[in-house]
């Protein structure tokens, strides 16, 4: 739960709606982890082809958490889709940010935890395990002109949402001063 609420998480809140429905419109049909078949093909995910592993380290873990490969968010463009969906660790759920501020890609993060436990000859494994994974689920690989669509659209979206919120705290602010005080 959020400590402080501010308009960019609603923001990124409609981002990420808006990449859920392009993901299902890619698959076909809904794909909430959390109840029906989503939720069933989540668990085949997670516990059969992962074998209840952190895709990146490997190890075993009751709490697994849901993580997107291209990352859920209006840089990365990645679809809540099930081909972008691996079982993560709450440590390895946690990218680092480069030099330029930005978060290292999936390969990068993958070889980083590899190398930090001493483990960097299971890093081609784990890598093909998670490239199956889009191979698998038929995760769309999208040219070009699609991901600058979804780009426009995603940051056009979290622009709008923020500008509402501002424009909200206005109106309510003339509101009260004129019927409130």
């Amino acid at each position: 739960m959020a400590v402080y609420n501010t308009a960019s998480d609603s923001a990124n809140t409609a981002v990420r709606a808006f990449l859920t429905k392009v993901g299902e419109y890619y698959l076909g049909h809904s794909f909430n982890t959390g109840s029906g078949k989503g939720k069933a093909l989540w668990l085949q995910i997670r516990d059969q082809d992962f074998d209840s592993s952190c895709a990146y380290c490997g190890e075993k873990h009751d709490k697994l958490q849901i993580e997107h490969v291209l990352m859920f968010n209006r840089t990365e463009y990645g679809l809540h889709h099930p081909g972008n969906t691996i079982p993560c660790c709450k440590a390895c759920n946690k990218r680092e940010r480069l030099e330029d501020k930005t978060y290292c890609n999936w390969v990068q993060h993958l070889e980083r935890v590899c190398e930090a436990r001493g483990e960097i000859n299971s890093f081609a494994k784990r890598k093909n395990m998670i490239l199956a994974n889009f191979k698998k689920h038929n995760y769309p690989e999208l040219n070009t002109n699609e991901k600058h669509a979804i780009g426009v659209i995603a940051n056009s979206l979290y622009e709008n949402i923020k500008t509402e919120s501002d424009k909200s705290l206005e109106l309510y602010k003339r509101l009260d001063e004129a019927f409130v005080r």
